[in-house]
């Protein structure tokens, strides 16, 4: 039997265009990074000044979730794509342009801002589409598609930089912002049949106040932030135990956090592949005991005095994969609480992922250091067997919820 579609009338998009506009959020977050060197003296500015393009980008990210999901729920998914699209691009322009950091900084909350449009509709769209059951299974594989963005990224950045200089970045994802918001103007029709029900700015949050009162949303949201806070937890601390205390250079660390990759994208095609078969709540189970147990196995080992990069990137593997797993099935399970207000959802759930997530990689990548200034690196597995045990119970929760409703 095939999958249940909202309406028959509409016309559903590729998986392509979900996956293009999708990924090209997470491609302006990463494709900089080996540029920030020659920014701060390209700008005559600090570290510190430059690192805020990073940490205000993710921040802007979070909030516009909350505002693009609502936005989308009253006017239509089209148009608020479509719109943050052509944000992306002026904004790429303003910070490939920019003559001074604070200009830079300015743009790069708007390129968030708008390239986050693809991320938050992209999940709503497929919920617009699909039963519960059907949208974990293609979240899985828009994801999936998406996960390949953070690991290429840097390595294209660094080519563009080293024969075009920092700005050719910008100019290159406003290039590549043209061709999606091409592809999304002619392959995106109109997705939310329950469009206008609502009027007024002010009352877009009204979806927020609705949710709220279901206890469902919030565990799987809960478990979703949780489950992500480990993986962004060592995403902040990751790289000084790297260099400080395993001695790896750049080059090796990449190696080894593309294994992360691999199994956050295996997560994700099992999630496509198993997920209307299975269903969520299983895939919730499995992902969250997977983590739980690769984070004690990072725990004993590092207990041991196992300080090896194998006894930190091998249980990331795992953890990665159980992102894969876990992310599809809480994000389908926040927005089916309440599909009319499935806009909302997602903005809010993706929102407390990745405003939780900020705060676990800010809040370890505080606990490694020591007053001295020395890097430890058993705090990292404290916190990541915190987060893990944390999201299983988050997870168990949503079962008996379910059985609830």
């Amino acid at each position: 039997m095939p999958p249940a579609v909202a309406d028959t009338s509409i016309r559903p998009p590729s998986l392509a265009i979900l996956i293009a506009v999708s990924w090209i959020n997470p491609l302006a977050l990463n494709i900089f990074v080996p540029s920030m060197p020659g920014m701060i003296v390209a700008l005559d500015t600090n570290a510190e000044v430059v690192q805020l393009t990073l940490s205000l980008y993710l921040g802007a990210v979070a909030i516009a979730q909350l505002v693009l999901g609502p936005l989308s729920d009253m006017f239509g998914r089209r148009p608020v794509v479509l719109a943050g699209m052509a944000l992306f691009i002026v904004s790429s322009l303003i910070c490939a342009l920019a003559g001074s950091v604070e200009v830079l900084i300015a743009g790069r909350i708007l390129q968030a801002a708008g390239g986050c449009a693809g991320i938050v509709l992209a999940r709503s769209i497929v919920r617009d589409l699909f039963e519960q059951e059907k949208a974990a299974s293609m979240i899985g594989y828009v994801t999936a598609g998406m996960a390949i963005a953070p690991l290429f990224a840097p390595a294209i950045g660094g080519v563009l930089d080293q024969f075009f200089g920092w700005r050719s970045s910008f100019f290159f994802v406003a290039a590549l912002g043209v061709a999606v918001l091409i592809a999304a103007w002619f392959g995106l029709s109109e997705t939310n049949m329950n469009r206008g029900r609502s009027s007024g700015f002010a009352r877009m949050f009204d979806g927020f106040a609705i949710l709220a009162r279901y206890p469902l949303f919030w565990a799987h949201s809960l478990t979703l932030m949780l489950t992500t806070g480990v993986f962004f937890g060592f995403l902040g601390a990751a790289p000084f135990i790297s260099s400080h205390v395993m001695h790896l250079t750049p080059s090796q660390y990449g190696f080894y956090f593309a294994l992360i990759g691999l199994g956050y994208m295996t997560g994700n095609m099992f999630s496509g592949r198993y997920a209307s078969r299975i269903g969520t709540r299983r895939l919730i189970a499995i992902g969250t005991v997977l983590a739980l147990a690769a984070a004690l196995v990072m725990l004993a080992a590092f207990l041991a005095d196992i300080v090896h990069p194998i006894a930190m990137f091998g249980p990331m593997l795992f953890i990665g994969m159980a992102n894969g797993m876990v992310i599809p099935a809480t994000m389908s399970g926040a927005v089916s609480v309440r599909p009319d207000r499935a806009g909302a959802a997602s903005g809010l759930a993706g929102s407390l992922q990745i405003g939780g997530g900020a705060i676990a990689s800010y809040m370890i990548t505080t606990l490694i250091t020591t007053e001295s200034g020395e890097i430890i690196a058993l705090p990292l597995a404290i916190a990541s067997t915190s987060f893990a045990t944390a999201a299983l119970i988050g997870g168990i929760a949503t079962r008996f919820l379910h059985r609830e409703e």
